[in-house]
């Protein structure tokens, strides 16, 4: 199948290397976890690339949420496969995850360049920066998605259902809430033509990935308990990470403390200090399995282990995503799904506003300099329309500043 737009999506198919380098810049400005990487996609692929428009995005977006696998690496890798098919999707995932993989594994064997008030000033710089960069996507998805009552009220709810409930399940429960929403409130909503995700990805193609999703979901432990290497215990420790979290960043932490740390394979210390490292670089969190992966007692470890990580926690959302693609563009034509989308789209904008407050607000702001810092990267980014990478160094820079001066 080729890739035939139709209003969303590039006026021509591109390169992998265009997608790679594209992808690896973000790979190493993109600070903040998986909502500001959704922030970071939009400004450069809806608002400044125009690859997608505004809904198509969303419903991307929407749709990677309610899969497992970490949802940022996902529309990154969807993003990708529009552009440039396999290679793109491969290029995408590649330049988005590698930087901070390196820098894990780096950091595995004792590289820690980030000490000092300096350093932590980097760092905390770096967390404003996500503010500003939220703050920006809930803004213009909001003034897009969310343009009347029954929308805005729905996003509102979304909110509150996350920022009050106290289960893992929240997010999953909000966008359902939104969707069923949608379908009752939102029938009449006129839909422009332009809204369709063609992917070059055959329906036979989407149903081997979930085919082979589901054998090494449930195939794995069967192996691992019947005298299977060790390496096979190892892959389905963070295969079955990867395969049993939805939305991605943080929720996959819990599993994959059970996993390694609860097995003996690594000690609570070692554990904890990749995690505290982790929460340091850009990209995914996921690339959390290449440290791990690096310092596992278990063989493969090392640099072998670290691509034994990354490889075995990101399958399981790839395969899912290219088992879904295929059949969303047909599913998503009927007018009682675009309108349970509508309101999918809502309780998206509500879930990102949630997460601006906590925990991207909370764990960021914590002076009027700080706030002062946002507020210049929020005006630089939605007034000026200046690029992600040149508020990235201005708010890194007051970071330092601001941990100087404490």
């Amino acid at each position: 199948m080729t890739i035939v737009p139709r209003g969303v999506g590039p006026e021509r198919p591109g390169s992998a290397l265009e997608v790679l380098l594209i992808f690896l810049r973000l790979g190493v400005t993109c600070f903040g976890g998986p909502i500001a990487h959704i922030g970071y996609f939009r400004d450069e692929f809806v608002v400044r690339r125009r690859w997608l428009n505004e809904r198509a995005y969303a419903d991307l977006v929407g749709l990677c949420q309610f899969l497992p696998g970490p949802a940022s690496s996902q529309v990154g890798f969807s993003i990708g496969l529009m552009r440039a098919g396999y290679a793109g999707g491969f290029a995408a995932w590649a330049g988005f995850t590698l930087p901070s993989a390196l820098i894990l594994v780096l950091f595995a064997y004792g590289a820690n360049a980030l000490a000092g008030p300096t350093g932590a000033g980097l760092l905390h710089g770096l967390k404003l920066v996500a503010v500003a960069i939220v703050a920006q996507a809930v803004w213009g998805m909001a003034r897009t998605l969310c343009p009347d009552r029954t929308r805005a009220s729905i996003a509102v709810t979304a909110a509150l259902i996350v920022l009050f409930a106290i289960s893992p399940l929240a997010q999953i429960a909000a966008i359902v809430l939104g969707g069923l929403a949608g379908l009752w409130l939102c029938r009449s909503v006129q839909t422009s033509d332009g809204e369709h995700i063609t992917v070059p990805v055959s329906h036979r193609a989407g149903i081997v990935a979930l085919a082979l999703f589901l054998a090494l979901l449930f195939g794995l432990p069967v192996l691992a308990c019947h005298g299977a290497p060790e390496g096979v215990s190892l892959f389905d420790a963070f295969y079955r990470s990867g395969a049993l979290v939805f939305g991605g960043g943080h929720v996959v932490l819990p599993l994959l403390h059970e996993a390694f740390v609860t097995s003996g394979w690594v000690s609570d210390d070692t554990f904890l200090a990749g995690y505290g490292a982790a929460q340091a670089v850009p990209g995914p969190l996921f690339t959390f399995a290449a440290y791990l992966g690096a310092v596992v007692g278990q063989s493969p470890h090392g640099v072998a282990g670290a691509a034994f990580g990354l490889f075995g926690i990101f399958l399981p959302g790839i395969l899912v995503l290219i088992g879904a693609l295929p059949f969303w563009d047909t599913f998503h034509s009927q007018r009682a799904v675009q309108a349970t989308m509508r309101g999918v789209n809502a309780a998206v904008v509500g879930l990102l506003g949630a997460a601006l407050y906590t925990p991207v607000w909370t764990s960021a702001v914590r002076s009027a300099a700080d706030f002062g810092i946002v507020l210049v990267g929020f005006v630089l980014l939605t007034v000026w329309r200046a690029p992600p990478l040149v508020v990235v160094g201005i708010s890194a820079l007051g970071g330092v500043v601001i941990g100087q001066a404490a």
